[in-house]
């Protein structure tokens, strides 16, 4: 059988396509690691107070979530025994409701006993006051210990093939190599792939921002 030029060509585009498609897969199970420290959102209304009437959040540094960054602005953290936490980092953009999320250590220094949660699910959740440069905002919950999980898009979620909401059992390939179970998964068009550890996980498992996580098949 004789091929034409057109016919070659069409049959190795679909060769370096197939491989290009197995490549993927075989990474698809890899996950980039983002550390994330003790951090506060503000609603519009908790950083006038805040800060101040009409104030904005000023940017420092982008973070791996598409409109998500790091703002300029600190505020102190204060729990029910008065023990505090200095200089906790505002996230931006402003949220409808205001959230603390800290890590297991910090519970104990600040004496509160917040639930591990989904970002965003503070109902029932612990009290905690906020003070900035301008006021103080007490919220009768809103600090949380935020949940191990996983940012996708639909694509890689298909990649995965994995559905929004579901969980995951993975290994956090660090120096203290650690498994991890029940890693919810969280699936928007506006989300890059990387999960979510707090400092207290990365210490215990030896990881840093960057290293890798695998997605344990079962």
């Amino acid at each position: 059988m004789e091929y034409t030029k057109e016919t070659i060509e069409a049959l190795v585009k679909k060769v370096i396509s197939n491989i290009g498609i197995t490549e993927a897969k075989a990474e698809a199970d890899e996950v980039p690691i983002g550390v994330s420290n003790r951090h506060v959102h503000l609603s519009r209304e908790d950083l006038d107070t805040l800060f101040g009437k009409g104030h904005e959040l000023t940017p420092i540094k982008d973070l791996s979530q598409p409109g998500q960054y790091a703002a300029k602005e600190v505020v102190t953290i204060i729990g029910p025994s008065m023990r505090s936490i200095e200089g906790v980092r505002v996230l931006g953009p402003v949220r409808r409701a205001s959230q603390v999320e800290i890590s297991l250590t910090d519970s104990y220094v600040l004496k509160v006993k917040p639930p591990v949660r989904e970002s965003g699910n503070i109902k029932g959740s612990s009290p905690i006051t906020i003070i900035g440069p301008k006021g103080v905002v007490t919220l009768t919950e809103g600090c949380i210990i935020a949940n191990r999980h996983i940012h996708m898009s639909p694509s890689e979620a298909e990649l995965f093939r994995i559905s929004d909401g579901d969980t995951v059992t993975v290994d956090a390939l660090g120096t203290r190599p650690t498994r991890w179970f029940g890693v919810q998964v969280r699936v928007h068009k506006d989300f890059r792939l990387e999960m979510h550890v707090d400092t207290d996980d990365a210490n215990a498992a030896g990881i840093g921002n960057g290293f890798k996580a695998k997605i344990v098949k079962e």
